[in-house]
Order: C-alpha cells, then structure tokens, then sequence
C-alpha cells in the first residue's frame, strides 16, 4: 500500500478512537491531505437530536478551513468495522466543494483500501451554481 495512504489511515484511526458515537455505535475517522501536503482530521459527533450530528469528513474539512486551506488533495475514510465506509451525501458534495480533478477519496478499513476513486466519480453531477 502507498506509504502516504498508510499514514492517513493510522491518522484516521487514532482521530476516529476520540468518536463520540453514543447512539449509533458507529465511529467515523477521516483524515484529509491538502495540495500543500499537511493533513487535517476529524471523527463523527452525534448527538440526542440525530440531525445535529456532525460527520468526520465535515470535522476535518472545518479543521481545514479554520487553518486557512482550502484545496483537497486527498480523503481517507473509514469506520470502526471492516466494512467500506463511503462518505454520505452531503460530505460528498462538502468535500467537492473544495475538490478538484485530481482528488482522490479513499475507503479503508485499518489495514486496506476497499475502494479508491475520484471525487468527480464519487459525486459526477455536484451541486454547483
């Protein structure tokens, strides 16, 4: 496996053990790279009230954002179970909102990557006005 993707995952794992996930039991890690190669992460928050649960991919974006970047290079997700853990719909359309043609998302478990693929092929037809 890539040494780069390798590091995103161990990063995402350790973000993804500080998960609050009380209800679900369904623990989120994500780790994004950006174009000038510095990694920002996050983990899934839920709450008492479902819709104000906060996603690890949209954590990790607003650690990005607050830094100051804003160019997606590349994405690792994965959840506490050896299943593929893709980004819902509207982490697909956060994250292409600062993606461009050669962002790559990667769906790991701990130790593998079940699926990798553009942003444009995870989301084709964004919102964009």
């Amino acid at each position: 496996m890539d040494p780069l993707i390798t590091k995103m995952i161990s990063k995402a794992k350790a973000t993804m053990a500080n998960s609050y996930a009380p209800y679900s039991k369904f623990n989120v890690g994500c780790c994004i790279e950006t174009a000038t190669g510095t990694f920002f992460c996050g983990t899934n928050v839920e709450n008492n009230s479902y819709s104000l649960a906060i996603c690890a991919e949209s954590a990790a974006i607003t650690a990005m954002i607050a830094a100051g970047e804003q160019v997606i290079k590349n994405v690792v997700v994965l959840a506490g179970t050896n299943q593929l853990c893709s980004p819902c719909g509207a982490c697909r359309q956060r994250i292409s909102e600062f993606s461009n043609d050669q962002t790559m998302i990667h769906m790991c478990s701990e130790d593998k990557i079940f699926h990798s693929m553009t942003m444009k092929e995870l989301l084709p037809l964004a919102f964009d006005f």
